[in-house]
């Protein structure tokens, strides 16, 4: 997920007019250098409240009363980010709500990584010299496994790798639990809302447990947000961004949650959000991105947010209780 939203005017142009029109934030693909560590938030060990399981009504409406706190990429600041090593700590913390982004690999294979290139959090650089940009759609799934995905944040996971999402989705569903999943950079990969519908059928997670209660797939793409719900009507979908609010009604007619970034949210708009109903008639929800530190957990958790996303799910669960 990016730390940037598109404007409402192209939000608008993506959902009224333009077809193939697909909103997505910058990529993020920097060298792999000590500079990489440096936007992981300084958190100290805080004690564990006790984990409490959400249920089908916190994801479509009717919640608890305090934000669902889901731990975005994993618990990224404690491990590196989308990565089996990132929800095992995100399970370790007592979190069962985790977010991962989606890609396809050059033979159609769907991997768990963020950055639409390898560079920034694998050493593709230095095993395949020759291939720069080193993009994730240039790499078979095979040669993507044969990288190093966890040494640039830390000596203690070098050997970790990038996960398919069969892999991803094997190991939270051993972790018991439940995903907000990302389509990434849908414009860079046709059929990729097919072949990850696939493959969550094949895995079980298209049942009807798992789509009431266990599921959500969001983009920043409003044409792969409607894709999703056209192909299965019955699956949560998400909008990433902050559509202008005279175009929030045209979003409820595909998608049952309007995900924006904490810097753009107000209580205003929280309420407008709230006051429409999506497609499966519930109230759409909101899930705000990324906050990482107690002042701005509570400030959105005052706006009535119905989640929070958050590399330190620990950092926001004791601020929010």
């Amino acid at each position: 997920m990016y730390a940037g939203t598109a404007t409402a005017s192209v939000a608008a142009a993506a959902l009224l007019g333009a077809g193939t029109l697909l909103m997505a934030g910058p990529t993020t693909d920097g060298p792999r250098t000590a500079a990489a560590t440096a936007g992981r938030p300084a958190v100290a060990a805080h004690a564990l409240a006790a984990p409490g399981a959400r249920t089908v009504s916190d994801v479509t409406g009717g919640g608890t009363g305090n934000p669902l706190v889901i731990a975005h990429r994993g618990a990224s600041a404690y491990a590196p980010e989308n990565t089996l090593a990132a929800v095992d700590k995100a399970a370790d913390l007592g979190f069962d709500w985790v977010e991962n982004d989606v890609q396809l690999t050059r033979d159609g294979v769907p991997v768990v990584i963020h950055d639409t290139g390898l560079r920034r959090t694998t050493n593709a650089e230095e095993v395949f010299p020759d291939r720069a940009p080193w993009a994730v759609k240039d790499f078979t799934a095979a040669e993507i496994a044969r990288l190093d995905a966890g040494s640039w944040f830390g000596p203690e996971y070098e050997g970790v790798r990038v996960p398919t999402l069969r892999q991803y989705l094997h190991r939270i569903g051993r972790n018991h639990q439940n995903l907000l999943l990302e389509i990434k950079s849908p414009e860079v990969y046709p059929g990729i809302e097919q072949a990850t519908l696939r493959l969550l059928r094949q895995e079980g997670w298209l049942d009807r447990g798992h789509v009431r209660g266990r599921l959500v797939i969001q983009s920043f793409g409003a044409d792969s947000v409607r894709t999703v719900h056209e192909l299965r009507p019955d699956v949560i979908t998400g909008f990433l961004g902050t559509p202008a609010v005279d175009d929030l009604p045209a979003y409820a007619q595909f998608t049952d949650q309007i995900n924006p970034a904490h810097t753009s949210l107000s209580s205003e708009y929280v309420a407008t959000v709230h006051a429409l109903k999506g497609p499966h008639d519930k109230p759409l929800r909101v899930s705000t991105w990324t906050v990482n530190d107690a002042a701005h957990a509570l400030r959105v958790a005052a706006y009535g947010v119905d989640g929070i996303i958050t590399n330190a799910p620990d950092v926001v669960r004791e601020a929010t209780g």
